[in-house]
């Protein structure tokens, strides 16, 4: 019977105001929104969730296990905000059956432009995690589960983690299954652990679609097909987002119902158990080696970079974002590198996607903008105001490369080519 291995990624973004080409003021960032969301959250998924795992954890005498990845992001918002899911996470670490992960402190899409600043966020995270928690991050998740051979060999060179997690995509495992272990291409230490992407999305995506033939899923049901694995592999990954239980999914779903009885179901088998991810590697051996030459990430039927830069928006509010990393470092101001930090959440860059059809869907219904083009052109007044508090630029000077330079490119082989990209269009 399969181990099952529940990891959820917990995230806010610091979201922008309205900021205009005429506004001179550096504060950036809607400090009321970002307050109403971060405790409308709170109240509808991180304290019933917290509470009712805790319960669970407490129930099972410790069978029950999970992990955890808390943006650095968001760990600022919920001391300022909300304190008494802080105070929850904590119960939750004093446990012993749950395990802190590792990503960028910024949630951000370093890892393609600029490794320097990809490395100083995970550490940057993992002292928040030791000092929040109590506990060194041993497994890595990169933001989105954003993943290839090269940031596969970039943790492993970093000596102070034991494995990477990242999607269960079909085209590149092909054949095999994702419920094993395997290894990274070129690692000889490092493992890999894979999203079982089908199981996760019957939980995060289908469990309130009435039109899904499997609906209603209950716990005895889903366990049922955890089971099935039997044979197949030897750990079922259920990676998905924290707020898939009661902000995705409401709580007139039934989502928590399903969640407090599912261990329960799952436990019925004497030989299936709960195990966090470094359990899990710590249990099995690699399978087989994974070889994953292009970028693969979670998000989209394409499992893809398209959802953060598949247009010349996205592209050039990027760029121009990574091209005056110097320039923003040299300032040796605390402020405006945090503030530029901020912008890196890959959150602005997803509110300017274009794509339409199923997951322009879920594009819309998580965009504070009326449109893309609106969040882009208030990312780059920002961006413009910013570059003139870190070079010195009265207000009103244009922001534009230095002649001769185009935009920082990204790193080999970690992000697409877009020079041909076409140029955009005014917006009608």
């Amino acid at each position: 019977m399969p181990s099952v291995c529940f990891y959820f990624q917990v995230h806010q973004p610091v979201r922008l105001r309205h900021y205009t080409v005429f506004d001179k003021n550096d504060q950036y960032f809607d400090d009321y929104k970002n307050g109403s969301i971060c405790r409308k959250v709170a109240n509808k998924c991180y304290l019933p969730a917290n509470r009712l795992l805790l319960d669970v954890i407490r129930r099972f005498e410790g069978r029950f296990k999970i992990a955890y990845s808390v943006t650095g992001l968001l760990l600022e918002q919920l001391q300022r905000y909300s304190p008494e899911v802080m105070s929850t996470f904590d119960a939750l670490a004093e446990t012993g059956c749950v395990e802190f992960l590792a990503e960028t402190y910024y949630h951000s899409l370093s890892f393609l432009y600029s490794h320097d600043e990809f490395v100083e966020q995970i550490n940057k995270h993992i002292e928040a995690i030791n000092y929040f928690f109590g506990q060194r991050p041993r497994i890595f998740r990169n933001t989105e589960l954003i993943y290839n051979n090269d940031l596969a060999a970039l943790i492993e060179s970093m000596k102070c983690f034991d494995a990477i997690i990242t999607e269960g995509a079909d085209h590149i495992l092909g054949y095999r299954s994702p419920n094993f272990v395997y290894q990274p291409k070129g690692c000889k230490n490092l493992k890999l652990l894979l999203k079982n992407y089908s199981l996760s999305d019957d939980i995060a995506f289908r469990f309130s679609n009435r039109d899904w033939p499997q609906w209603p899923l209950t716990a005895d049901k889903f366990s049922r097909w955890v089971s099935n694995v039997n044979g197949n592999g030897n750990v079922v990954n259920l990676f998905m987002d924290y707020e898939t239980f009661g902000e995705h999914q409401w709580e007139d779903t039934g989502i928590f119902d399903f969640m407090r009885h599912l261990p329960e179901e799952i436990l019925r088998h004497p030989d299936n158990d709960f195990k966090t991810p470094s359990e899990v590697i710590q249990s099995y051996g690699s399978a087989d080696t994974v070889d994953v030459p292009h970028i693969i990430s979670w998000a989209d039927t394409e499992r893809d970079l398209s959802a953060w830069l598949g247009n010349a928006m996205q592209s050039n509010a990027i760029h121009e974002l990574y091209r005056i990393e110097k320039k923003i470092k040299d300032t040796n101001n605390e402020k405006i590198l945090g503030d530029w930090r901020k912008l890196q959440a890959s959150d602005h860059f997803y509110y300017m996607c274009t794509k339409y059809f199923a997951d322009g869907d879920v594009h819309k219904y998580f965009n504070p903008y009326d449109s893309p083009y609106d969040s882009y052109i208030n990312f780059m007044n920002v961006l413009d105001h910013l570059h003139r508090r870190c070079s010195g630029q009265m207000p009103g000077d244009e922001f534009r490369p230095a002649p001769g330079n185009g935009p920082t490119e990204p790193l080999p082989g970690s992000a697409p080519d877009f020079n041909n990209l076409p140029d955009l269009q005014p917006v009608e």
